[in-house]
């Protein structure tokens, strides 16, 4: 999708969150002469090594919703557990970050916190799974870092991907009528939905 007008540039069916499906994809757009300056997704890891392979100059900014949800899920509604509090209340803040002061507290916080907390975490053998999701927690924060603020420097970079998840719900929504069409029908009624319903 593109980000400006929420059109679609390109859409396929059948598709997993593989390299195996994603790196053919990402070719067509490049022979079809697609040069993106930014790409706002989800952490999925394959895409991103892809996105860089083939546009080496090509921001990545990090979906902020998908971020704030899964943290949030890793350290519970209601943590017991002093540093898993002190991060939730960090992710809790992500979504308000909106000029570059909020994002130099936000980091500062981050790093207080990794002090006090986090390497803690990540040297401890516990186990358990409320232990192990404050790990991914963490982890995820950390990794994400890089890459989540790049729409404070160029506001045409969306800093989630609501707009293209939007549509699929559209998509999804509308082809639930149309439940049963066989294999060779379904990939004609998504590419027919792509040329008609660009947005």
């Amino acid at each position: 999708m593109e980000a400006k007008r929420h059109s679609i540039i390109h859409g396929a069916s059948d598709m997993t969150e593989g390299p195996g499906h994603l790196y053919p994809f990402c070719c067509y757009l490049k022979q079809h002469g697609l040069i993106p300056h930014s790409a706002t997704l989800d952490g999925n890891p394959h895409l991103i090594r892809i996105l860089r392979l083939l546009w080496p100059q090509i921001l990545i900014q990090r979906c902020l919703v998908h971020i704030q949800r899964q943290g949030l899920m890793w350290c519970r509604r209601y943590p017991k557990r002093t540093d898993a509090k002190r991060l939730r209340g960090l992710f809790l803040k992500i979504m308000s970050i909106r000029t570059p002061g909020h994002r130099k507290r936000f980091v500062s916080e981050l790093r207080h916190w990794e002090n006090h907390y986090g390497r803690q975490i990540a040297a401890s053998p516990e186990r358990g799974p409320v232990f192990s999701d404050l790990k991914r927690a963490r982890s995820m924060l950390i990794a994400a870092l890089p890459d989540m603020f790049r729409y404070l420097d160029n506001p045409f970079i969306p800093n989630s991907t609501n707009a293209l998840e939007g549509y699929f719900a559209r998509l999804k929504q509308r082809y639930r009528q149309h439940r049963g069409l066989a294999r060779r029908h379904r990939e004609a009624y998504f590419r027919w939905y792509l040329h008609l319903c660009p947005r």
